[in-house]
């Protein structure tokens, strides 16, 4: 299970990573200042690098699993069949409240 946790990890970090990296992109163009990256950097480590790390390191590996199945970070069929069986509860939950749009999805802030 922690395969797919880390694997989903990744996914997430590197697309939060991929915006950051936009901000630099910017800077480096001349778009914006320094106090503006520097800010953003500052966001950054404030907001979705805090709340990443404190989801995987500080939750249970199998809603975290079943947490990115349900999102579309990880895709189901890249599961084991097994693994889902034993995840079937937490997915069914996270499916629960997705349907009555009460699960924040990735990327949302």
């Amino acid at each position: 299970m922690i395969d797919y946790m880390t694997e989903a990890y990744e996914r997430e970090l590197h697309r939060e990573l991929l915006i950051l990296d936009q901000s630099f992109t910017e800077w480096k163009e001349g778009k914006i200042g320094s106090g503006e990256l520097s800010l953003r950097i500052h966001q950054y480590d404030r907001g979705p690098s805090r709340d990443l790390f404190e989801r995987y390191n500080c939750s249970p590996k199998d809603l975290n699993v079943a947490y990115a199945i349900v999102t579309g970070i990880l895709n189901a069929d890249e599961v084991p069949a097994e693994l889902l069986e034993i995840l079937s509860g937490s997915i069914a939950f996270f499916q629960s409240m997705k349907e009555r749009d009460e699960l924040k999805m990735p990327g949302e802030r």
